[in-house]
């Protein structure tokens, strides 16, 4: 009798852990996709614009107009746009960024991002509309 209750109890402590691994394992891959982008995903998207932030003229390159447009299609959420924000905010600090060609960089290309490219940039709200081109 003993034995029965055994394998008994053992076979509801494993379905138990079963069903909360499953459960952490589904709370892992959610809290996962719902993380805001990386600064280097940013950084990757924005560099071929570097030497025209600091000292271009005219129009900006073709290969900076492309990543200007893929860092504006993955920032999507709240915490995106913030994170991408303060990192554009903090990295272009090491560079001498011409904040007027930062701020004519989404008309420049012809695009909307929805947040600031600039060293000055305001990064709490993160719907801030002073890089938007309309």
């Amino acid at each position: 009798m003993q034995n029965s209750n055994t394998s008994y109890f053992l076979s509801i402590t494993m379905k138990s852990l079963s069903i909360a691994f499953a459960v952490l394992v589904l709370l892992v891959v959610t809290s996962d996709s719902e993380a805001a982008i990386s600064c280097s995903d940013v950084i990757k998207d924005l560099k071929p614009c570097v030497s025209y932030l600091v000292s271009g003229s005219g129009q900006p390159p073709s290969e900076c107009c492309t990543g200007a447009k893929s860092l504006a299609s993955s920032v999507s959420t709240s915490e995106d746009k913030t994170a991408a924000c303060n990192c554009i905010k903090s990295t272009s600090k090491s560079f001498k960024i011409n904040s007027q060609l930062a701020k004519s960089l989404p008309g420049n290309c012809g695009i909307n991002i929805p947040i600031s490219i600039s060293p000055d940039a305001d990064c709490s709200n993160s719907s801030d509309k002073k890089n938007r081109y309309h």
